[in-house]
């Protein structure tokens, strides 16, 4: 036959990683917003690493749901230029938290909330500044030992200090009880036949 279309041998960087999440219940507070933010810049800088990429502004954004007619609506986004690109999750929660703080409002129920990483470039052509201390090299060690571990023990094994340790104290997750077992991925979730 006739080939119509190139085959890709290796997938092309993403241009924009983003993880974004509608929350298990309304949430008010300040510091489940931030607990949810800090898990979602997690999974997007373990993305970010994975393709060897670094991000250069950080969107945060809350909203209300729109429907529930009786409530007050909010919905704001933030971007916050990063000062030099990076892959450190500890410098890209900062910058989503820094937009965080400054859309917040009290008194609305939030229903949803994410994090996209901006201007992505390959992490070898970053550019550095002269006036900055350059401790990258042990930074990138780190976060390269923080995905090793995550990985082997399961996500969320090493985590910053501002998420939620654990899964009781993640109310605003996502409710996953009528969730289709994963058979083929997950062993937990193989059926076992007893006789």
């Amino acid at each position: 036959g006739l080939s119509c279309v190139e085959l890709e041998t290796a997938p092309q960087p993403r241009k924009e990683i983003a993880c974004t999440r509608s929350f298990g219940h309304p949430v008010q507070s300040l510091r489940e917003l931030t607990q949810a933010v800090t898990d979602f810049t997690s999974r997007a800088a373990e993305k970010l690493r994975a393709q060897s990429s670094h991000a250069a502004q950080v969107l945060v954004f809350i909203h209300t749901s729109p429907h529930r007619r009786g409530e007050p609506q909010y919905s704001r986004a933030v971007t916050v230029p990063l000062r030099r690109s990076t892959a450190d999750t500890a410098l890209l929660l900062e910058a989503v938290l820094y937009g965080l703080r400054a859309i917040y409002r009290e008194g609305f129920n939030f229903a949803k909330a994410g994090v996209h990483l901006l201007e992505l470039c390959p992490a070898n052509l970053n550019q550095h500044e002269l006036d900055l201390d350059d401790a990258r090299p042990s930074r990138d060690r780190l976060m390269q030992a923080m995905d090793t571990l995550n990985h082997r023990f399961g996500r969320g094994a090493v985590q910053l200090g501002t998420a939620a340790l654990t899964s009781e104290q993640r109310e605003w997750a996502m409710r996953q009880e009528l969730k289709t077992p994963q058979y083929t991925t997950r062993l937990a979730d193989m059926p076992v036949a007893v006789s």
